[in-house]
């Protein structure tokens, strides 16, 4: 069922209904639900066969006009400024973020574009599928329609392409850097080179456009090495390699071969850091930063870190290797700098910072690997059922560069997701295997949520795959270990012959709790 705001649904006075909904007919008074009941909210809503008690009242075709005066106790209380938001995306990390707006006791209703059936089917936002979030002025017009307050954009294309930038310019809060600050993660030679000028420690490097001169510099340095498309390749862009052979082969692939088209026309080539890898995520108003929970993810598809890497298989929260002590290092030698450099670039970064972090095994000190410039994958998951704070505002005072004295609470314990992908993934897979028991999956523990990445409904109600990673069942427990069971315990009571998981996410974390 779709949450719609009385705000949103003002201008159906004024235009007429017909007109209104027509460009999003999947809207209608039987998927709107009343999202003011959230706060305990009393209102009339009749309309022939359907009635509840209060004091709203109907317009035009039929279609409501809420009047959202909430009642406690029978009593009028006060107005509450609520947002609508406007989340960009249609994955798990977005999903995740839905799920976490739509807590906000600030947050009116939320809308995902395009979402997925997944999203829509739970009641976290309404989905709409017909947006075309790569063209802006689509984008401000809908905001504009339906009175959106905050827009949050999940994938790093569209904040690369610009939206947040033209969404600025209209006028209108966008959570995301501008297209020149996405550079951090839209161009790894931008990153390093950052990361060079204001001292920030990361592995040693160089950039190669010409094949010859990137094998010979392999060959000079020798092996394990890694080897780096510099654009954007959908997390696919990385080859840490063992063999001289091996590194060599990526650069062909990558600069003769075209693999990741013009993503890949530079390489930046980096030593190997040997340690464990951790995730760092750091919400940034322009001048200020303020860290969030600690997370670490499982990049390669096999169990005991196996095999290529992905997108991420899994995740937990909090990272026991990042203690307080290294979270501050984290803060003041990576992130703060990494601010204070691109203001002094002339590009703010507005938006959630995510350090790909390596704990050195010598030092034990971190070395910044590589920046996303939004909420990681499926860290996101781990980390959204775990806040308590109103995300809403949070993210607007990010977005008003007032982040300075807010702090953020999360629950107790520890949280994991496990990814569910595709059989084949990360290389080819089939889309369309039917997947059953989604929902009973939820059932089998408590808090436990599934997370939608790539699923859509086949002619006859199945959820079916359509992308490589396709669920995240992500639990909470009062440490680790409980966290583990529940997800796997959801993970084990879904039906899916065309996926697979892995089987020991948390693994590096297990063994120093029982210790």
């Amino acid at each position: 069922m779709a949450c719609i705001s009385s705000h949103n649904l003002a201008a159906a006075s004024s235009v007429g209904s017909t007109e209104f909904f027509r460009s999003y007919r999947h809207l209608s008074p039987n998927n709107i639900s009343l999202c003011c009941f959230r706060t305990g909210g009393n209102f009339d809503f009749s309309r022939g066969r359907r009635s509840l008690r209060g004091g709203g009242r109907y317009r035009q075709s039929g279609f409501p006009l809420l009047n959202c005066v909430a009642s406690i106790n029978g009593s009028p209380s006060a107005s509450v400024e609520r947002v609508t938001v406007l989340v960009i995306g249609g994955g798990g990390r977005e999903h995740a973020l839905c799920y976490a707006l739509k807590r906000s006791s600030s947050c009116d209703a939320v809308f995902c574009a395009p979402g997925n059936a997944g999203i829509s089917n739970s009641g976290d936002a309404t989905c709409i599928e017909s947006l075309n979030i790569s063209d802006s002025s689509s984008v401000i017009a809908f905001c504009r329609e339906w009175g959106i307050g905050l827009v949050v954009i999940g994938p790093e294309a569209p904040l690369v392409a610009g939206l947040a930038n033209d969404l600025v310019k209209a006028g209108i809060f966008a959570f995301g850097p501008s297209s020149e600050a996405a550079a951090l993660e839209g161009s790894k030679d931008f990153m390093k080179r950052l990361c060079d000028k204001y001292d920030i420690p990361t592995a040693k490097y160089q950039t190669f456009s010409d094949p010859l001169a990137a094998k010979a510099y392999i060959k000079d340095q020798g092996a394990p090495i890694v080897v780096k498309a510099d654009g954007l390749a959908a997390g696919k862009g990385v080859v840490v390699a063992m063999t001289v052979e091996e590194a060599c082969e990526a650069v062909d692939s990558m600069l003769v071969n075209n693999a990741f088209g013009s993503a890949g026309c530079r390489v930046v080539i980096e030593e190997y850091l040997e340690g464990e890898e951790a995730s760092f995520f750091a919400l940034v108003d322009g001048e200020n930063a303020i860290p969030l929970e600690s997370a670490q993810d499982h990049k390669r598809v096999g169990d005991g870190d196996t095999g290529p890497n992905t997108g991420g298989m899994g995740a937990y929260s909090p990272a026991p290797i990042l203690t307080k002590e290294l979270q501050s290092v984290v803060m003041n030698s990576i992130i703060l700098p990494t601010v204070k450099g691109m203001a002094a670039e002339g590009c703010k970064f507005v938006g959630v910072l995510y350090a790909g972090l390596m704990i050195e095994k010598m030092s034990g000190l971190p070395k910044l690997i590589e920046y996303n410039v939004r909420f990681g994958d499926p860290e996101c998951q781990v980390l959204m059922v775990r806040l308590e704070s109103d995300l809403v505002r949070v993210l607007v005072a990010a977005c008003k560069g007032e982040l300075s004295g807010v702090s953020l609470e999360w629950s107790q314990g520890s949280a994991m997701v496990v990814v569910m992908a595709s059989k084949g993934y990360p290389g080819s897979y089939e889309k369309g295997t039917v997947i059953r028991e989604v929902e009973e999956a939820e059932q089998v523990a408590p808090n436990v949520k599934v997370f939608h990445a790539g699923t859509a409904v086949d002619s006859e109600g199945n959820y079916v795959a359509t992308g490589g990673r396709v669920l995240g069942i992500t639990a909470k427990g009062v440490d680790l270990e409980e966290a583990r069971d529940r997800a796997y315990r959801g993970v084990e009571q879904i039906k899916w012959a065309g996926g697979f998981y892995r089987r020991d996410i948390g693994w590096r974390a297990l063994p120093q709790k029982q210790t």
